[in-house]
């Protein structure tokens, strides 16, 4: 594992990130949210949201009822959008080497009772939760934050591709599920495989329970 360091994001800038994110996309869509009261008003929490198009960290970005800081590939970080991006308080993350100075970044944000979004399925795909990494439980159990399931609705309707970003102006849905605790003090690999299909139980539920109120996008 490498031990680059990694500062910890600063809240004013995921404040402006949030500012500028509001602004942006609820110009160029439609955009709905459901369940925000969700999210605790203060202390740790994390965001689990589904990852199925370009605009998911973005529009939870301009969504979540506080400032977020995201865990985005590392990819992300090249050139003015790296300089933009870390500006605006996200962690950038090698997926496959997450690195020492990263992970304290993500736990730091969390013990100083911020909201860190962490995409448990790793990547974009199909956004149905059903593979999940251990990162999400990880940082649950290391940080005793809950988890709050979230679900888009829209933004893939076109394909997963650049080219099938949703039309100017149409309808993306943003819900807020209802926060998972996980039990305290486990930090075995049992409890970390555990805890993952906990959390991977609920947000399958919370999914199916979005789906339930809106029909399935096409793929």
């Amino acid at each position: 594992m490498n031990s680059e360091p990694v500062t910890l994001p600063t809240r004013r800038g995921a404040a402006a990130g949030r500012w500028i994110a509001t602004g942006l996309l609820r110009t160029l869509w439609s955009v709905r949210v459901d369940g925000a009261d969700h999210v605790p008003a203060h202390g740790p929490v994390i965001l689990a949201p589904n990852h199925a198009g370009f605009i998911d960290a973005p529009l939870l970005m301009a969504t979540s009822p506080r400032p977020v800081h995201t865990l985005a590939k590392r990819e992300l970080f090249r050139g003015p959008m790296g300089w933009l991006l870390r500006g605006v308080g996200q962690i950038p993350l090698d997926r496959d080497d997450p690195g020492r100075g990263l992970l304290k970044a993500g736990v730091g944000v969390l013990d100083d009772g911020r909201v860190l979004v962490v995409f448990p399925e790793g990547t974009r795909g199909s956004g149905d939760f059903s593979e999940l990494r251990t990162g999400l439980a990880w940082f649950a159990l290391r940080s005793g934050a809950p988890v709050v399931p979230v679900v888009f609705s829209g933004t893939s309707s076109r394909g997963r591709t650049l080219g099938g970003m949703p039309g100017l102006r149409s309808r993306l849905d943003v819900v807020f599920g209802p926060p998972v605790h996980l039990p305290s003090g486990g930090r075995t690999r049992a409890a970390l495989d555990a805890a993952t299909d906990q959390l991977r139980e609920a947000l399958v539920a919370h999914r199916q329970a979005v789906a339930d109120t809106r029909p399935e996008e096409p793929t």
